[in-house]
């Protein structure tokens, strides 16, 4: 019998640590995991929770040149031998000790979900370590190092997978999948971000659709700074579920970065818990429409390591076991003191941020017309002109 969710955790994934004052704080990890298994999510009969092994080579050599894994092995040993010129010892990417074991790890996690889904082993997967969204074939980028999503992709296409979906909702461009996958129009990606013109990694334009065997493959909305709940919700809904459901996927591999957040240091958008809670459980709910509940879901970034992304990711695992937490619940006191003894903050002390009602944000869908007015509207727009033709689907009505 399958298990409702299989989890990737184990504690060594904290080893994945730039150093201090890196963004990318591994506490966040330790917090996430913490949290899970203070509302009992870990220990719950439907959840197995699985510790990767070290992948072999061929599983990073299917998205990865030789050159840079070898790369990332010679900083691994020795830091000092980091090269830039593959993007490591970086401001973004700096060298550490352990660096390719603990990335290999992260990608066989994502892809050990995949294949677990895809075989009907597990219902659905969630790996919140990883989601590293960044990492090019050649080369260390935006604190990723291994693309874990492009390694899964790429098993299951091996694997007789014909159609993926690739849904990221990151505030920042999911842009090393996407270039992974341009010309393949086996694979869709779709990503919803602030857009490039003033955030890293400077990509993810409407016209940007894919190359010219896959046209329409590759769909971007591209967000204006400071977008909130609602307006995020109404650009998610007036082209995700559409080009899904013209697009029939077989598997859908969901990324959430929790770096949309209203607090969250690195980007510009002012979305809540609630709304990112929403979103994934749309994406859950659109799984078991169109693809028999097969679905992986990952983290990303976030960088409000305390009080955002361990509640966002609870969220994420408590959706994917058919548990859900109400926004309104406490976070449960002994997390609460953990988290006052450790780092002398006062969390928040419910698991949403108060700006939904009974678990519902209002937004208004795009069946009620579009605003040539509206920044958030005119981005919208813009995708839909560029994507939805390739997917026989009328601009204005669907």
């Amino acid at each position: 019998m399958a298990t409702q969710a299989r989890i990737i955790w184990d504690e060594s994934f904290t080893g994945y640590n730039f150093g201090e004052g890196h963004p990318m704080n591994p506490v966040r990890l330790d917090l996430t995991a913490r949290l899970c298994r203070a509302f009992g999510l870990f220990d719950d009969g439907d959840a197995e929770v699985v510790a990767p092994e070290l992948p072999p080579d061929q599983t990073l050599l299917r998205v990865h040149s030789a050159a840079y894994i070898e790369a990332v092995r010679e900083a691994s040993l020795d830091p000092t031998r980091a090269s830039q010129k593959f993007g490591l010892g970086t401001e973004d990417d700096p060298a550490f000790r352990g660096i390719h074991d603990v990335s290999a790890r992260i990608a066989e996690g994502t892809r050990h979900l995949a294949e677990a889904v895809w075989r009907g082993d597990a219902k659905h997967g969630v790996n919140f370590t990883g989601g590293l969204h960044h990492a090019m074939p050649n080369t260390a980028a935006g604190f990723c190092i291994y693309n874990d999503a492009g390694v899964a992709i790429d098993w299951l296409l091996e694997n007789g997978v014909e159609r993926v979906a690739y849904i990221d909702v990151d505030a920042h461009h999911g842009d090393g999948v996407e270039r992974m996958f341009w010309n393949d129009p086996r694979v869709l990606t779709m990503s919803i971000h602030e857009t490039g013109t003033v955030l890293f990694p400077g990509t993810g334009f409407p016209g940007d659709i894919g190359g010219p065997q896959a046209q329409g493959s590759a769909v971007n909305i591209a967000l204006p700074p400071g977008v909130g709940d609602a307006p995020w919700l109404r650009s998610f809904h007036a082209v995700v579920p559409s080009i899904l459901r013209a697009f029939r996927p077989q598997i859908l591999i969901t990324q959430h970065g929790a770096d949309s957040h209203f607090s969250d240091p690195l980007a510009h958008l002012s979305v809540s818990v609630d709304a990112q809670r929403i979103v994934a459980e749309t994406l859950h709910d659109l799984s078991h429409e169109l693809c028999d509940g097969k679905w992986v879901a990952l983290g990303g970034g976030g960088y409000e390591v305390v009080g955002v992304v361990p509640r966002t990711w609870t969220h994420l695992v408590a959706v994917a076991l058919h548990r859900p937490i109400g926004l309104t619940a406490d976070v449960p006191k002994v997390w609460m003191d953990d988290v006052a003894a450790r780092f002398g903050e006062s969390p928040p002390p419910i698991m949403g941020d108060g700006t939904s009602e009974d678990g519902r944000i209002w937004w208004r869908s795009w069946e009620v017309g579009y605003d040539p007015e509206n920044a958030v509207d005119r981005a919208v727009m813009k995708t839909r002109e560029t994507t939805f033709s390739h997917h026989g689907l009328d601009v204005w009505f669907d």
